[in-house]
Formats: structure tokens, sequence, C-alpha cells
């Protein structure tokens, strides 16, 4: 298969308390070079994400990756792929395929032959997206038709444009392969859980709180403030929930999601229909529910 590759390496990193995931290191190097290397056989390779020129060097782009940045900064990473594409077609030859991986995958290489496996042997189809053993979708270790994503990203331009937009949704309309890929190809990191299940350690300066540290010291001060110190909130799971809008919908949807759930939770807990841990979890799980079943049909639910 003859193709270029776009690299995503340019979120805030929020939940990692803005340490830049491109440098965290990985069985001894960094996850931008194990992208990079997931990659391996491009044509052409552009970054999209912020220069760090004081990065360690094993950080630094190889000879002829090219570097692109989302406009605007942090716009997520629907703009992020247009950005990529953009990159591309000014600077380097067209392909008939474009490989997507997000730079926080270590193990996203597994996947890749699987991909193109998958695409030689169904050559009408526009794509194929890697699938967890849990049947989690994974947008960012695909593969898509060059000419596809071009058509989808100038359709999303001429409308609501893509700034906070979904991967899923710019990928609604294409005739995609789901491929399952090993387990763990797909894990990446979102939170120092994630890296730590991965491995990968990073030292904060001794002085700095962490983030974990930061948000459990908030969700006491919040719940004292409303007189609610009994309650126990699961603050990853929140966190995750707020993820799944995020990247389903569209970025302001985490903050929104979480508070109907909220709502939705105290009102069941208001009219006896549940305990406090059972209405919380119930809310949870619904508004994940939704958010997914939103991505994957791209259009409001019934």
């Amino acid at each position: 298969m003859e193709f270029n590759a776009v690299i995503l390496a340019g979120g805030r990193a929020t939940r990692l308390g803005g340490v830049p995931k491109p440098s965290l290191k990985y069985d001894g190097d960094t996850l931008l070079s194990h992208a990079l290397q997931a990659a391996q056989g491009a044509s052409a390779v552009v970054v999209v994400g912020p220069n760090a020129p004081d990065e360690p060097a094993s950080t630094q782009l190889s000879v002829g990756v090219l570097r692109a940045r989302e406009e605007p900064v942090f716009a997520g990473p629907a703009a992020a792929i247009a950005a990529g594409l953009a990159a591309l077609k000014k600077n380097s030859p067209s392909t008939p395929w474009t490989l997507v991986l997000a730079c926080d995958m270590p193990h996203a290489s597994r996947g890749v032959d699987l991909l193109w496996a998958a695409l030689a042997s169904s050559p009408n189809m526009e794509g194929a997206m890697a699938v967890s053993p849990d049947g989690r979708k994974q947008p960012l270790l695909g593969a898509y038709s060059t000419a596809a994503l071009e058509r989808e990203v100038a359709v999303a331009s001429e409308g609501q444009g893509l700034t906070n937009s979904s991967v899923f949704r710019l990928l609604a309309r294409l005739n995609v392969l789901d491929v399952d890929v090993p387990a763990g190809s797909t894990d990446d990191v979102d939170t120092w859980e994630d890296a730590a299940a991965l491995g990968i350690n990073y030292k904060l300066e001794a002085d700095v709180k962490s983030q974990e540290e930061t948000l459990e010291e908030w969700c006491r001060t919040l719940l004292q403030a409303f007189e609610l110190e009994g309650v126990e909130v699961d603050v990853n799971e929140v966190l995750a929930v707020a993820g799944v809008a995020a990247h389903s919908v569209v970025r302001p949807a985490a903050p929104l999601t979480t508070f109907i759930a909220g709502y939705a939770a105290g009102m069941a807990r208001g009219i006896g229909q549940a305990s406090d841990d059972a209405s919380m979890n119930a809310a949870l799980e619904l508004a994940r529910k939704v958010a997914k079943e939103y991505s994957e049909s791209g259009t409001d639910p019934e």
C-alpha cells in the first residue's frame, strides 16, 4: 500500500497536568518516536503539534518529516487531521491512502499491518479502523482513502467547520472496515494511571502537586461547599465519561454531559429511586452509552 501518514501530537494533555505526551518515554524511547516507527514505510509523514525545541534530542523529528499545526491551536483531532492533510498536499506527492495515528499509543504498530491487510482484501472500502478486543473503535489508529478524507474535510469546512468536532463525525460518511487488533494496540495515555499501566514513568518536581491530588482536593472542597461531604465521587470515572463525550461529540460536550448526568443522578436520588452510588453510576453509564451511539451514528440519537 502506498501511503502518507498523519501523526497527531498536539493536545493539551490536561489530565497529565500539561506534560506533553510526545516527550513521555516508553521502553527507552519517546511516544512520538514510537508513533514514527509505527508509520514506517510512509512516503511522507507529518506530525501535527507544536514545535518544541527544548525537548530532548530523541523527540526531534527525523529529516524529511513535516510539522504542521491545527488552526486554531487545540481545535481537536479532526482539525489536526485536516491540517496534516493540507501540509502533505502542499509539500509531498499525493498517495492513495493516509495512515492516521495518535502519538500516545506505544503499541499502535501491532495493528498497522492488519489495517493494510484488511484493505487489500476489500478494495472497495474507503478505510479501515482499529477495534480493540473489548469492542472499542479507535479512529486514530486507522488508514483512510486520501481522496475520501480530503472530501469530508472540504464538506465539513463549508459547514460547521472542524473546530472541536469529533473524528467519528468527520468519518461518519466513509465506508470503513472495522478491524480487530491485538490487545494493547490501542492503549493510550490520557491519565497518569494510563501511563503507569503501560510502564511509563514521569517524575514531576517535588514541590508540584499532581493533577490527581489537585482534583481530589477540589472535589472535597466542592462537596463541602454544597454540604455533600458524605457523597463518594469517582473522579476518574467522571473524567472518563467526559473524555468519551469530548471525543465522540465535541469537546465542550464534556462539561455539559457531566453536568446533566450529575443532575439526573441527583433527581433519581432525591425521589428515592436509588442510592447515591447507584444513581451516579447509572447516570454516568447512560451518558457514556449515548455519547458512543451519537458518534457512531453521526446524528442525534433518537
